[in-house]
């Protein structure tokens, strides 16, 4: 009962949302978080006999693993996603999730590297080794375009228009964007493509990526990460700094300089400006620092 029903769901996922793997792998593991609780309180009951009491009780126990409030409405939002398409797919008559509430979570504004702490960072890798160019121009890219470490790992040749100064990005849901993309980043992918990249061996099907590992498949998301850790450690950057900080930079440096916010949102590819909106608050807080540091009278 259980695994047709989150079989289905992972189907729906995939073809009606376009949900890229990980995220549908996310959303099950919430659903099964609901049917461990089901199990370990002796509840055999079918999706459709769930009621509201099971999952406030699901809630409490989450809450009792010492989970942050953004996990606990992580796995809430997933079990609502669930229970919303049994209802769509009638195989429940009502949906037991309308009254379930989540936490409340406060929205943390995210570490953002200075433009001086990007250079520094950037300027560790050592040009001298064979990924040298390579590393350099992935992180000069993600910088300038502000792409997801997702997007940097899967771009496409195919999909650089540097003539006309763009590079087209497929992003959550396999939703392209276009977005512009600086002279740095151009030369730096340039270097690594006419240097390394067009004498390498290519694995069968990725013809097409771009960014190639030694045995010429694509990068993982993993292997920028630890990276970006590495170069961090030795530019002695005390933040927490991951790929998505690249992406947070550039979004910051952009609201701080005065860009619109529309425009940050369709570069960033964001669903709802609600999210871009999140740098706007940023920019608050980094203008209260600058009074703090330079006011005398603050």
């Amino acid at each position: 009962m259980w695994e047709a029903a989150i079989n289905g769901f992972k189907i729906h996922l995939r073809l009606e949302r376009s949900l890229s793997a990980n995220t549908i792998e996310a959303y099950e593991r919430d659903v099964l978080a609901l049917t461990r609780y089901l199990v370990m309180e002796n509840k055999p009951l079918a999706p459709e006999d769930v009621t509201l009491e099971e999952l406030q009780g699901c809630v409490r126990w989450v809450a009792s693993l010492g989970m942050t409030a953004t996990s606990q409405s992580r796995i809430i939002s997933g079990i609502k996603t669930f229970f919303r398409f049994l209802l769509l797919q009638d195989m429940i008559k009502a949906d037991p999730t309308q009254l379930l509430e989540a936490p409340k979570v406060r929205r943390k504004l995210p570490d953002f590297l200075s433009f001086e702490e990007i250079e520094l960072l950037i300027g560790q890798i050592d040009l001298s080794k064979p990924e040298g160019h390579r590393n350099k121009a992935i992180l000069e890219t993600m910088y300038s375009c502000g792409l997801r470490v997702s997007e940097a790992v899967s771009l496409q040749i195919s999909h650089l228009y540097f003539d006309e100064g763009f590079i087209r990005v497929i992003g959550k849901g396999n939703k392209e964007r276009l977005i512009p993309i600086g002279s740095s980043a151009v030369k730096h992918i340039e270097l690594y493509y006419e240097g390394t990249r067009r004498h390498m061996a290519v694995k069968k099907g990725h013809e097409d990526i771009l960014f190639l590992n030694r045995r010429g498949a694509a990068l993982s998301r993993v292997m920028i990460f630890l990276m970006i850790k590495e170069l961090a450690g030795k530019a002695q950057i005390n933040k927490t700094i991951s790929p998505h900080t690249f992406r947070h930079s550039f979004a910051t440096h952009l609201v701080e300089g005065g860009a619109d916010l529309v425009a940050v949102q369709e570069m960033l590819g964001h669903e709802s400006i609600t999210t871009t909106e999140i740098y706007t608050h940023l920019n608050r807080e980094y203008l209260r620092d600058m009074l703090q540091q330079y006011h005398p009278g603050f």
